[in-house]
């Protein structure tokens, strides 16, 4: 396809978690001015836009996704003035930073939610979906963090909707003085030199009206929020409106945080003239997820990852980018999810970083990635600060599961397993605060840890490093950014082979996922290795031979 060429395209993006990525006052939170501290490092790793989880004033009732004032910064992070600073020194170093657009929803701390409880009846009120208590709940739909999701409102004889936690109560994206309000904000930020931003759960927006119940699917009575999803129609004209009337006039980044997506809602999504620059591919996320909950999904497999990748780049080959992740806040760490148990090693997690930032779309980081960290050995309930991890346990014991079984099921997904603080160094606490961390280090951070891989040249740091300066490479860039992902010998079992295929040079990825080797049949003999995750690659007549998570990157024909 010939796609018009965007400053985005051939870019590198890093996730930070504020809270936990590096302290500076030693209160045990992450802060502002700590990422200012690491704009070097990630400078060194290769990385060009920064997303930054959500550091607006906020009760954390989710972790600052319940925004009580979008135009305020909470001083647990810092000032204003410090995010003034953070934006000025990305720009010296050619670094873009993105902020969390949270527009489904605010907390119940604004100021909106606060007039529409003293006067329901009022335009405030009509900022919300409410509805008559006596009436009761108008549909049946569960929360994503558990419960009904209809709420009293306090003091009054109204219910109002809150799709995630009662602290975050929906706003209505029916009323234009919402939608005004929201857009405002937004430029207030662009106007301030962000580079964009990413837009959390906005599927959620449009809501199929009027409400009614779907068939329960739990012993609660009530449903999943996908069945309202399935149903609703006409988000494209509020997202359309959005980026006609913020993004485009700045020719801002947008990465949409989109569940749910219709097949063919996907041009409108992500294509040239589409709602954002690209949306987060989550196939491998959502794979063997259950309705009835964590404690009954499914675990991935080498070939389930490679069938859902290989899905995904050719439903939008044609279209336009993807964004590739393999984790974020919302999810357990990639190599203890994606590779099998037993298995997670240095060369294994640098197999997946070959093929994550090899496929076509723009490749996504989260802090501490670029280690290898691991999944969180918590020993108890009690070690879990997530909302979401706590409803999915009592989910697992009400379906019968015992303590132990239910902990076991639930930790393998927890959110907090990624937002542990960032492994620094082999210091206390990781080297992330001075003070006691407000959710404990993993205790592997003595092994795994930044500044033991920085200047080690077999780190998986340092792999990360070779692999986005291959991307940026002038030789290899075009085709890397732009060429097409041919899929290889894809019936071998737990080979992810894949060409990107440019104008005038062809790629060739080949990735043993499993620990026995394995030969894998050549195209053509002539060929110079670009990247190698072990030591050797053993030639055979017309073919290789894959040592276990053996991954190697070669440039054919020459």
């Amino acid at each position: 396809m010939n796609m018009k060429k965007k400053w985005w395209h051939d870019k590198v993006a890093y996730q930070i978690y504020p809270k936990s990525f590096y302290d500076t006052n030693g209160d045990g939170i992450g802060d502002i001015p700590g990422i200012i501290e690491k704009l070097d490092y990630l400078k060194d790793l290769g990385i060009d836009i920064i997303w930054l989880s959500p550091v607006y004033l906020s009760p954390l009732a989710d972790q600052g996704y319940d925004i009580a004032d979008y135009y305020k910064i909470d001083p647990r992070f810092g000032t204003m003035e410090d995010m003034d600073r953070l934006i000025n020194e990305a720009k010296k170093r050619d670094m873009y930073i993105l902020m969390d657009l949270v527009a489904n929803h605010c907390s119940d701390e604004h100021e909106w939610f606060q007039k529409a409880i003293a006067d329901p009846e009022g335009p405030y009120g009509q900022y919300f979906y409410l509805a008559d208590a006596k009436d009761g709940r108008p549909c049946n739909w569960r929360s994503y963090f558990g419960g009904p999701c209809w709420d009293e409102l306090p003091g009054t004889d109204k219910l109002y909707l809150h799709l995630f936690h009662k602290k975050q109560p929906d706003l209505n994206w029916e009323n234009p003085k919402v939608r005004e309000e929201i857009f405002q904000n937004i430029n207030w930020w662009l106007d301030k030199g962000l580079g964009g931003f990413r837009i959390d759960a906005i599927i959620n927006i449009k809501k199929a009206l009027p409400f009614h119940d779907y068939p329960s699917d739990r012993s609660d009575g009530l449903c999943s929020v996908s069945n309202m999803l399935k149903e609703s129609q006409g988000i494209g004209d509020f997202l359309q409106e959005m980026k006609n009337r913020t993004f485009d006039k700045y020719d801002a980044f947008t990465v949409g945080e989109v569940f749910d997506a219709k097949p063919e809602e996907l041009v409108d999504f992500i294509g040239e003239n589409g709602h954002f620059s690209t949306m987060f591919d989550f196939s491998t996320t959502c794979f063997g997820k259950s309705p009835k909950g964590w404690y009954d999904c499914q675990q991935i497999t080498p070939e389930d990852y490679k069938a859902c990748c290989f899905s995904s780049q050719r439903k939008v080959q044609d279209i336009g980018f993807l964004a590739n992740v393999i984790e974020n806040h919302d999810e357990p760490r990639g190599v203890s999810h994606y590779i099998p148990e037993g298995d997670v090693n240095d060369t294994s997690k640098k197999m997946l970083a070959t093929v994550t930032l090899m496929l076509r779309g723009i490749p996504f980081l989260y802090q501490g990635q670029e280690l290898g960290m691991e999944n969180m050995p918590f020993e108890s309930i009690e070690d879990i600060n997530d909302v979401n991890t706590l409803d999915e346990y009592k989910t697992a014991k009400a379906a019968g599961l015992s303590d132990e079984a239910a902990l076991k099921a639930v930790l393998r997904y927890s959110r907090d397993n990624a937002r542990t603080p960032m492994q620094w160094s082999d210091q206390p606490s990781a080297g992330f605060t001075s003070g006691t961390p407000w959710l404990k280090v993993n205790p592997n951070y003595t092994r795994i840890n930044a500044a033991s891989q920085i200047h080690d040249e077999n780190s998986v740091f340092s792999y990360y490093k070779a692999l986005i300066s291959l991307r940026k490479n002038p030789l290899y860039k075009d085709t890397l950014v732009y060429g097409q992902t041919v899929p290889y010998l894809e019936s071998q079992k737990n080979l992810m082979a894949f060409f990107r295929k440019g104008e005038k040079q062809s790629l060739l990825i080949l990735a043993n996922f499993q620990n026995e080797p394995q030969e894998v049949l050549l195209p053509e003999e002539n060929y110079q290795i670009l990247i190698n995750n072990c030591p050797q690659l053993e030639q055979q007549e017309h073919s290789l031979k894959l040592q276990g998570y053996q991954a190697v990157v070669l440039a054919l024909g020459v």
